[in-house]
């Protein structure tokens, strides 16, 4: 078990609820309560409006458009996504939040076509429709095989990583949180009697030293370590120096990847003691074509995250960052149809700018 290279595929948000969930082949109940939406298939219409009627139902491939050649190419070792929606008929929406993402279970292909190694479940969409929306998510990624993290039937469940194993006899252990900032309420916290969310309050040094310990305790000689944190706000390219100073004490803790999301396009990365940390991935699946405003951000713009890691010590070996075009047409997947990837690009020097 000696030498070579790890190569890991990240990504931010995939969201195949709500809109998504709709041009699928078996689309769940339309309704919402948005302010101003009520029923899903007004996203559907939206997309349209922009670049003409989409050709429902879809395959299950469809939302990946040529990301999945990407994947291909590739060939990663590990294939990390946080799916951000609860898959469940339940019609049960939690209080108090604006926006509630569900897809039907049997719409679960248009998952499983990406053939995730690890799917992140500690965000601010899986209790959407309460815990026995959450049990029904991890009852149906179970069933498929689908391992998660981030969530769980209580606190140990859901603080307990993916373990994937590696060439070699190595393993990858994915731990996932959910920060208060992107949006989780605090009654969402898997606790020792009840199913939630590995759930973080505040990015405080107290709360990165609880989640070392977490990884020290599951982890042996030879792991790689992945830490996979839903947090912060949705637009805007600032980073707020609780999210630096978290990840920093992660990383001195011994994880050798941070992979941030929530922001719905990417924001800065940084090279920190030969660790890689990823402080915003963007979305990578949703159904916000044709919704206007934020598009001096470009969120139609995405990045298949590809992470090469030194096998032996964790350090970033190399970074390629694909980029690819959402865009919904008749003649073209929804995601990344329309757009080659344009190159590669490496980085391996500290950097916090865009």
């Amino acid at each position: 078990m000696g030498g070579g290279v790890v190569t890991l595929f990240l990504c931010g948000d995939v969201m195949l609820g709500r809109g998504v969930d709709q041009i699928l082949a078996h689309p769940g109940d339309p309704a919402l309560r948005e302010a101003y939406v009520r029923d899903a298939r007004s996203y559907v219409r939206l997309a349209e409006s922009v670049h003409g009627a989409v050709p429902a139902p879809v395959d299950p491939s469809w939302p990946w458009g040529t990301a999945l050649r990407v994947l291909a190419e590739a060939a990663p070792d590990a294939r990390i996504v946080n799916l951000e929606t609860s898959v469940t008929r339940g019609d049960t929406f939690a209080p108090d939040k604006e926006i509630h993402y569900r897809m039907h279970p049997a719409n679960l292909p248009a998952l499983a076509v990406a053939r995730p190694d690890v799917t992140v479940v500690a965000n601010n969409h899986v209790l959407d429709f309460g815990r026995a929306g959450l049990l029904e998510t991890l009852d149906v990624l179970g069933r498929a095989g689908l391992r998660t993290a981030g969530a769980g039937r209580n606190a140990d469940q859901a603080f307990a990583p993916a373990t994937v194993p590696l060439p070699g006899g190595r393993r990858l252990l994915v731990f996932a949180l959910g920060a208060r900032s992107s949006g989780i309420p605090s009654g969402w916290a898997a606790t020792a009697e009840l199913p939630g969310v590995a759930y973080v309050p505040e990015l405080s040094r107290a709360a990165a030293g609880a989640v070392v310990r977490h990884v020290q305790r599951a982890g042996r000689a030879g792991d790689l370590a992945v830490v996979s944190v839903h947090w912060g706000s949705n637009w805007g390219f600032h980073v707020p120096r609780e999210q630096v100073r978290f990840a920093h004490a992660l990383v001195d803790g011994g994880v050798d990847v941070v992979h941030g999301h929530s922001s719905h396009h990417p924001r800065p990365l940084e090279v920190y003691r030969d660790r890689l940390i990823l402080y915003g991935c963007g979305d990578f699946v949703d159904d916000y074509e044709g919704i206007p405003g934020y598009e001096d951000y470009r969120d139609d713009l995405r990045l298949a995250f590809l992470v090469s890691l030194d096998a032996d010590s964790g350090r970033l070996a190399g970074l390629r960052m694909v980029p690819l075009r959402a865009r919904w047409s008749p003649t073209a997947h929804w995601c990344c149809g329309t757009a080659e990837p344009r190159g590669g690009q490496t980085a391996q020097d500290s950097s916090r700018s865009r």
